[in-house]
């Protein structure tokens, strides 16, 4: 039997409008209509000149019958442009998609073919890589290649001749494509909030990236969310260390706009950027990974401003932070959120959300409480730890290891044109999310690690983050990340990849490598060991993720540890 309201009162367009956080935008322009949205070194525009640009924008795409059904992609840093797409494509009906600036011409060839790209805007800096990357769609469409609309996007601060060169190739500029638009058109809000916002594709640390398919909904529910969570107070001046090619940069996007705040675009990231930014121009909140935390924590003193003007709240995601950085971030008086999630969740969808009584437990355990992945989202209904067997629920023993799976309102809507992909993602009417945790008591989950990072060692599970994590605590490591190696008697053994501190001595590294085995012996069970230490950069993907991929290719490329006494 059917279950029945205590009415039958219909929607209309009165009471009922699709969710969609492009009408932010529109508040913002009207609420402060001369409040600085976006400052990009010399360029600033206002709120309500940021909602004209952005339906100039909508105008001149519609105008070349780019709507409902079509892909614009993006490949730029942390521009203007890109802010502005995040509205003025979606107002158009369009689709965005917002590409990873690191991906190599075959992999964006491949990715803009698979979303029938209608649109390419790039930044002049990424244009000989745009159009290597055209070169390969065609040849790979074997004669049916519908060549895009190619669109270069200038940039003050770079140099004036790369523009010139896209234009000499038939690319139009940014700024003159928004000329033929209107700042006064009437663009429409989608009908259906199902309807699709973005699509962005897998960061890289898996070999074969996936389209990400997110709709208005859950756009609207993560903005939204993301400033309950972090107290975002109105007019919060948020700078863009976080690529917003990632996660549409975690919804912050659209939050921004909804409390009206000020973005500050930071085309490449440095710690010296960052103390900038923060001295002179306002800055109270950046979003960040935990690499670019251990950068800011380990930057040479001439390169802070030290002691900060004001707290500034950071959000860092995108792998586990090491309690020790996390430690080290408070001392230098950040405020850090931390929390997790996937390009599948909208971004960061849990968080460590502190308690009170921590402030009295040691900074140590505090460092560790704060390390847990924590607690869903308020926009998220269900977040649970399950068996990989059965799919029963883990017990709250802070022991059990099991995978961390999603349902509700800020899971995506599915991988583009890849149905295998989605009956497994969503199995169970739950998306998995491949990750290994354990429940602690207080309901709060913890990352042991991704399902395909565990370490089997003599038939005993290893987590590659807990021994990065003790690792960490090394006076030399700057940064770690630790991967099986072949065994010839254990199977696999944990081998680190490590790069040091820039103020270590790098000329005896065997001496190195057996101090940090022993320390490692001093503070891990004997089986948790790593055999083999390696020293030098790291592989990672443009939100800063440490590919391991790569580095367990290296690993079994080295040859199996031969048997010893270590």
């Amino acid at each position: 039997m059917a279950e029945r309201d205590i009415d039958d009162l219909p929607r209309n367009t009165a009471n009922y409008t699709a969710l969609t956080p492009l009408w932010f935008l529109e508040r913002a322009a009207t609420v402060y209509p001369y409040r600085k949205s976006l400052i990009h070194g010399s360029v600033e525009y206002t709120w309500q000149q940021t909602y004209n640009r952005c339906r100039q924008l909508a105008c001149a795409l519609n105008k070349r019958s780019v709507t409902f059904g079509s892909t614009v992609a993006v490949i730029a840093p942390n521009v203007p442009a890109l802010y502005e797409g995040h509205f003025g494509i979606p107002m158009a009906g369009a689709v965005l998609n917002a590409v990873n600036v690191r991906l190599n011409a075959q992999t964006i060839a491949f990715l803009l073919g698979h979303c029938s790209a209608a649109v390419v805007m790039v930044d002049q800096e990424y244009f000989p890589l745009a159009e290597e990357a055209l070169k390969v769609w065609e040849h790979n469409s074997k004669g049916k290649f519908k060549a895009p609309l190619l669109i270069v996007i200038a940039d003050k601060n770079c140099d004036p001749i790369q523009v010139q060169y896209a234009l000499e190739k038939g690319a139009i500029e940014y700024e003159k494509f928004l000329e033929t638009g209107d700042p006064e058109f009437s663009w429409k809000s989608p009908e259906d909030e199902w309807q699709t916002i973005a699509l962005g594709y897998t960061s890289g640390t898996t070999a074969s990236p996936k389209g990400v398919v997110l709709h208005h909904r859950g756009a609207y529910l993560m903005a939204m969310s993301n400033a309950v969570i972090w107290s975002m107070q109105e007019g919060a001046v948020y700078l863009w260390t976080l690529p917003l090619f990632h996660c549409n940069g975690w919804c912050f996007v659209w939050t921004l706009a909804a409390i009206c705040g000020t973005n500050i675009c930071l085309r490449q990231v440095t710690a010296k950027a960052v103390y900038s930014a923060i001295a002179h121009l306002g800055v109270t909140h950046f979003s960040a990974a935990p690499v670019v935390l251990n950068t800011i924590v380990n930057a040479p003193k001439e390169e802070t401003i030290l002691p900060l003007p004001r707290v500034v709240h950071v959000s860092t995601a995108g792998a586990s932070p090491p309690p020790s950085v996390l430690a080290a971030m408070s001392k230098r008086g950040f405020r850090v959120l931390h929390t997790y999630g996937l390009s599948e969740t909208y971004g960061p969808s849990t968080v460590c959300t502190w308690k009170p009584e921590w402030d009295l437990l040691p900074p140590d355990v505090q460092a560790h409480l704060h390390a847990r992945q924590g607690v869903r989202y308020v926009g998220l209904e269900h977040l649970d730890v399950v068996s990989m067997k059965d799919m029963t629920p883990v017990p709250a023993d802070g022991k059990t290891v099991g995978e961390i799976v999603f349902r509700g309102n800020l899971v995506m809507k599915g991988y583009l044109k890849n149905p295998k992909a989605n009956e497994e993602a969503f199995a169970g009417g739950w998306y998995h999310s491949g990750d290994l945790a354990v429940k602690h008591p207080d309901g709060y989950i913890e990352i042991k690690d991704r399902s395909k990072d565990i370490i089997i060692s003599g038939g005993e599970n290893i987590s590659s983050v807990e021994v990065e994590n003790i690792l960490y605590l090394h006076p030399a490591i700057l940064e770690v990340s630790v991967v099986a190696r072949p065994d010839e008697q254990w199977g696999e053994s944990p081998c680190a990849f490590v790069t040091l501190k820039p103020d270590v001595k790098k000329t005896d590294q065997q001496k190195l490598a057996e101090d940090i085995i022993n320390f490692s012996r001093s503070k891990m069970p004997k089986y948790w060991v790593p055999k083999s230490v390696v020293f030098g950069p790291l592989p990672k993907t443009a939100t800063g993720k440490i590919q391991k991929h790569s580095l367990r290719t290296k690993a079994k490329e080295m040859g199996p540890v031969k048997k010893s006494r270590l």
